[in-house]
């Protein structure tokens, strides 16, 4: 394959289909996602088996077993799937929403109204459902796509593919809107990040191998995170029981996600009474113990920790542990060693909770709950195309909103300026 003129071509058909599909009405848009959905039940069966191809050949290739986890799909993923577009379908169009309208001396009235990016270029690793996620959340927010999945998922991406192509043309909307990359080599990767006469934005879904690449080479804006080192810190006046459930959930639910609990922060004044039942079940569930000295007087199993465990984001059944003389040397270890991705305070002290919810600098801050919770579809969303720890424009969860702009609109009835 000639990838220069591949890419080309791609990024000409998106620019082109950009075009058409932000001036579709709402109706159109959720006539094909509700296609989307259906062609997903009716084929799971096939993207099951094609799933199941592509976890055969990344096990034979010794792949991770976070990522294996992220790559593979079930009854209920796909079920999910489905469910996920139809969320999209049944949320609002926010193309062409004006706010802010506001009536100026001079009589003219100004507002703005919100506009698609134009063109999305998403590029992520071993997640399939990401294809579906991101083309329903594109297509809904007037934009065009062009996404690379990552070569482990490349069956189950294309087979996802055939039918969201299946789901615009029942729409009557050009297929183009949507296209998914039909090479596993690296050099359309290259040629993505660099069209920035096709791509408006990028939006990176993978570890840090691919964020650092697309920091260094891409010419195209990105919506991004590096990682997700994300904190659960256990206050002076936490409830032991909610403590106990939060710390549980937030690192064993899921080990391989972004807003996994990765360092869990204890309270001198109750590290003695909390610490030891918390990391006892944590063991219970296999997870390592990496902590400080502290720690390691309570808890016998635990292993010491380094500075690169406190900074580390393990997608894995471990987690850093620290004894923490309170909420200032708790926000100071979080803005030291987090990712300003998710953090969580547990307590029951109103002050204590509104402090955190100020002064810890991440797109997600949490009082009482999970940080699993931190996921689009969680957040009412319907679905993300990923997280953002990016101060402008989108940050957190992305979603419909996150995915336009806006512009500013004037509505004049002859008004001139003197």
């Amino acid at each position: 394959m000639d990838i220069e003129h591949y890419m080309h071509t791609v990024g000409r058909q998106a620019r082109e289909a950009s075009r058409l599909v932000a001036r579709a009405d709402s109706q159109a848009k959720d006539q094909a996602l509700r296609a989307i959905a259906g062609a997903i039940r009716r084929e799971s069966a096939a993207l099951l088996a094609a799933n199941q191809e592509d976890l055969a050949a990344a096990r034979a290739a010794g792949l991770e077993a976070a990522l294996l986890d992220r790559l593979a799909l079930s009854p209920k993923a796909v079920a999910a799937m489905a469910e996920g577009v139809e969320q999209i379908a049944a949320l609002a169009d926010p193309v062409g929403e004006i706010s802010d309208l506001k009536v100026r001396p001079s009589g003219i009235q100004v507002g703005r109204m919100r506009v698609p990016l134009g063109v999305i270029g998403i590029i992520y690793e071993a997640r399939p459902n990401v294809t579906a996620d991101a083309a329903a959340l594109c297509l809904k927010s007037g934009n065009a796509s062009i996404l690379r999945g990552g070569s482990e998922a490349f069956r189950s991406n294309r087979t996802i593919a055939s039918l969201v192509y299946e789901g615009l043309a029942s729409a009557g909307l050009p297929q183009t809107a949507v296209q998914v990359i039909e090479t596993t080599d690296r050099a359309a990767v290259g040629r993505l990040i660099t069209m920035r006469e096709y791509v408006d934005v990028l939006v990176p879904r993978g570890g840090k191998g691919l964020i650092s690449r697309l920091l260094a080479e891409a010419r195209v804006p990105m919506i991004q995170h590096l990682d997700g080192n994300c904190h659960v810190y256990v206050d002076d006046d936490a409830d032991p029981e909610k403590a106990l459930q939060i710390v549980e959930n937030a690192k064993t639910q899921r080990y391989g996600t972004c807003n996994t609990a990765e360092s869990l922060l204890v309270a001198r004044s109750v590290a003695s009474r909390l610490l030891p039942t918390i990391a006892a079940l944590l063991i219970h569930k296999g997870v390592e113990i990496r902590g400080c000295p502290e720690t390691l007087s309570l808890v016998g199993e635990a292993r010491p920790a380094t500075e690169e465990d406190y900074a580390t984001e393990f997608l894995a059944p471990i987690i850093s542990v620290r004894v923490v003389d309170g909420l200032d040397q708790a926000i100071e270890h979080i803005d030291r060693y987090g990712s300003h991705h998710t953090d969580a305070i547990v307590t029951e002290n109103y002050t204590s909770a509104m402090r955190f919810l100020r002064e810890v600098d991440s797109s997600s801050v949490m009082v009482n709950a999970s940080t699993r919770f931190a996921d689009g579809f969680e957040y009412g969303l319907g679905a993300e195309i990923g997280i953002s720890t990016d101060k402008i424009h989108a940050r957190g969860p992305v979603g419909l909103e996150g995915l336009t702009s806006q512009k500013w609109v004037v509505l004049g009835n002859g008004e001139v300026r003197s």
